[in-house]
């Protein structure tokens, strides 16, 4: 049974994913994360979660349990001879599926893309990524598919591909809201496995290193 203080905790943190993805992260004020969960201690983050860095990381973690079991058995259900298009799926669908869990309007994903554009959450997020031993079996799996295409294209078409799925769909959480259209995160993850499996298996025509040595996780 929840206390007082779970329901709490977790009203701050849907006021806070809602007001970050519409406003962005600089955007809002503790005070106003507090007002918006409907919470008269203005300071009810400090005290919740004891900072605003404690609340964005309890934030980035909050579903990672349920993300994790997901694709554990995703990968439990894989044929004897899984493709490229197998193993991306089961990086895919967890998080397509986390979406599809919440109501419409949803914020998820519109406050993973503010997230990105603010260096120090960007430095929080990478720093509290929960190790998921599956996850990068995955990402090995995947790419020993394309063992043909040079390391430093793989890891540079990663990190693009990673933007990719949460920029596509925070872009497609907006359309639900917006225009009020039936969800379809089924077709929609299908849609983002064709899309990155061709990224991933495009013929290769440079192989500089264009976009550097990157610390932050490809996938969301």
């Amino acid at each position: 049974m929840s206390t007082y203080g779970d329901q709490a905790r977790r009203a701050l943190l849907d006021s806070a994913e809602e007001l970050f993805a519409t406003y962005g992260v600089d955007g809002v004020s503790n005070r106003r994360i507090a007002e918006h969960a409907g919470n008269a201690n203005h300071s009810a983050v400090n005290y919740h979660f004891g900072s605003r860095d404690e609340l964005v990381r309890a934030m980035v973690t909050r579903y990672a349990e349920d993300t994790r079991r997901r694709r554990a058995e995703l990968v439990g259900l894989l044929g004897p001879e899984p493709g490229l298009r197998d193993y991306l799926s089961c990086l895919v669908v967890p998080f397509t599926d986390q979406l599809a869990s919440m109501p419409v309007p949803g914020w998820r994903a519109r406050f993973l893309r503010q997230l990105r554009t603010v260096p120090s959450m960007v430095d929080i997020a990478a720093r509290n990524v929960v190790e998921d031993p599956c996850l990068d079996a995955l990402i090995e799996r995947a790419r020993a598919c394309v063992a043909d295409i040079p390391d430093v294209v793989i890891t540079g078409r990663s990190w693009l591909l990673g933007k990719l799925v949460v920029d596509a769909c925070a872009d497609y959480e907006a359309r639900l809201e917006r225009e009020r259209v039936e969800p379809d995160w089924t077709g929609f993850a299908l849609f983002l496995v064709d899309a990155i499996a061709g990224m991933l298996e495009a013929p290769v025509t440079s192989t500089g290193d264009f976009l550097g040595s990157r610390t932050v996780s490809a996938w969301p």
